[in-house]
């Protein structure tokens, strides 16, 4: 299941962080790397950041931007994040380069959960959705859980987290639009086998409403337990703007939580699709 731990025992702080890097990885994804203190760099696989973007020329962002984790390493006192440039905040922070300072707060939310119980899981995942589930990879190889990442995307080449799932031991199937391979009954295909060989021990998925229907109807039938990070449009992060509401299936009721306080991982069974 995921993250259980109280609200109120999360610890949560806004602090300065370093950039040490930020590089373009391909047409659409930029990777930005901060050093950053131990609260930060403690972060858990689902959690996210608010960052303070600097505002770029002739614009004025209000708000903070959630930005799912890409990456922690409390050893090398770091965090990373992997996004696309979207909208004001993004652009803000497309500005940034080594040396410059960003204000973070976090981490926030529950993250993923592993169980010391299973012995392969699936992780499946879309657009920037790879880049919420990339912390996955070194934190099952620390536990000693087999990781098979389905990563979708609209070409190849924005594959992102292929690399990373692959260093970390992983065994990666690439699915496509451009190649024909990423729909729904190619993938459940795929998720069927990977049943079948006993290497699906429970489903962990982020970025595709069609891909989250398919492991739930999965999930059902084999009995496989889950876990979604949803995304959401979000304002404080903190639980105390209720912006970020969306419906829950619990027991044949429905009830409404709250993505960044609740979340934003979530029993996969109970999410609405």
């Amino acid at each position: 299941m995921p993250d259980t731990a109280a609200p109120s025992m999360r610890p949560v702080s806004a602090e300065p962080a370093g950039v040490l890097s930020h590089t373009a990885l391909n047409a659409e994804y930029r990777h930005l790397v901060l050093r950053a203190g131990p609260r930060a760099t403690a972060a858990r696989p689902g959690q996210f950041f608010q960052l303070l973007c600097p505002a770029p020329p002739g614009e004025a962002p209000f708000l903070r931007r959630p930005m799912s984790l890409y990456g922690a390493d409390t050893a090398a006192g770091t965090v990373e994040f992997l996004y696309k440039v979207t909208g004001a905040g993004t652009r803000g922070l497309a500005t940034l380069s080594p040396g410059d300072e960003l204000d973070i707060m976090g981490p926030l939310g529950r993250g993923f959960a592993l169980d010391r119980g299973w012995r392969n899981i699936v992780v499946v995942g879309r657009g920037a959705g790879l880049a919420t589930l990339a912390p996955l990879a070194r934190a099952a190889r620390a536990a000693g859980i087999g990781v098979t990442a389905l990563l979708s995307a609209r070409r190849p080449e924005l594959v992102v987290s292929e690399a990373l799932f692959r260093e970390e031991g992983a065994e990666v199937i690439a699915v496509t639009d451009a190649e024909g391979t990423s729909g729904p009954a190619h993938a459940e295909r795929l998720l069927r086998g990977l049943v079948a060989e006993g290497r699906a021990d429970a489903f962990l998925t982020c970025g595709s409403a069609r891909l989250l229907r398919v492991q739930q109807r999965l999930a059902r039938e084999f009995g496989i337990p889950g876990q979604v990070a949803m995304e959401q449009q979000m304002a404080c992060g903190l639980g105390m703007c209720f912006c970020c509401v969306r419906d829950f299936e619990v027991e044949g009721e429905t009830v409404h939580r709250r993505v960044c306080w609740d979340g934003p991982v979530f029993d996969m069974l109970e999410a609405v699709a």
